[in-house]
């Protein structure tokens, strides 16, 4: 049970424990992270080595789902949605996405820097990504493009990401159709400009998106929420010279 009292009436959720309304969260129990589990020089190995292990459990149904965060400038403002992991090089990890009417386009015009957060729930780990984003070549984005299936590379011809879609049906509007009808013409019509042609080129404002790590954390669980967590940090290095990264462990 709860360590203080959970019948107070101004708190629409307090203290919440799962399936329970309220009580003790659980503890982390199912690992230990020591620097001596880590690769001592690269997180892009070391988060290899993590998903893999996150594929392989059978626990984490999508290990490649991760909250992708951005922020606008001057207001400061922090947007985030979950997004896909699609890539992984020796550069950083790509998403892809809509880059022309979609919040992060606009956040990420004022603000190259954005963040990834990756939560293994079953494994009590997390990995949280720091660095600035950069967008993929065309050629790059259509290697991937061509690989999704036709449906979903129509959509995303189809949809302005994130534009307000109106009901149809005059000033009486149409009970029928809360905005959906709007977004359903567009498919029709990409459906028809790309009517017989198997090859779709990708649109212009989609693409991948390509997060280059400053900084890469390792979080284990543990019990009494004295987890483990330890974070790589780029080395500022002279122009041409091999990256290096500092390693050191976090108060949790």
């Amino acid at each position: 049970m709860a360590l203080h009292s959970a019948s107070v009436t101004n708190k629409l959720i307090f203290a919440p424990a799962g399936k329970e309304p309220h009580g003790q969260a659980e503890q982390f129990t199912r690992g230990v992270l020591t620097r001596s589990d880590l690769d001592p020089t690269s997180p892009i190995r070391q988060f290899h080595k993590w998903f893999a292990a996150a594929q392989r459990s059978g626990l984490v149904a999508h290990p490649e789902t991760c909250c992708l965060s951005t922020a606008s400038l001057p207001s400061g403002r922090v947007s985030s949605r979950m997004v896909y992991l699609k890539e992984l090089d020796d550069q950083g990890f790509v998403i892809y996405s809509n880059f022309g009417t979609s919040k992060k386009a606009r956040d990420l015009a004022t603000n190259p820097w954005a963040s990834l957060n990756f939560w293994w729930e079953d494994l009590e780990r997390q990995v949280r990504v720091e660095g600035r984003a950069s967008r993929l070549t065309r050629e790059e984005s259509q290697a991937y493009f061509d690989t999704r299936v036709r449906g979903s590379r129509i959509g995303a011809w189809s949809s302005r990401q994130s534009q307000v879609l109106k009901p149809t049906g005059g000033d009486s509007g149409d009970e029928e159709d809360d905005g959906r009808r709007v977004l359903d013409e567009w498919v029709k019509e990409t459906e028809k400009r790309f009517e017989g042609e198997e090859h779709i080129p990708v649109p212009d404002f989609w693409g991948g998106l390509r997060i280059i790590p400053e900084s890469v954390e390792f979080w284990q669980g543990r019990q009494n929420r004295l987890h483990d967590r330890f974070v790589y940090d780029k080395k500022p290095s002279a122009e041409g010279g091999l990256e290096e990264w500092t390693l050191d462990r976090l108060s949790p």
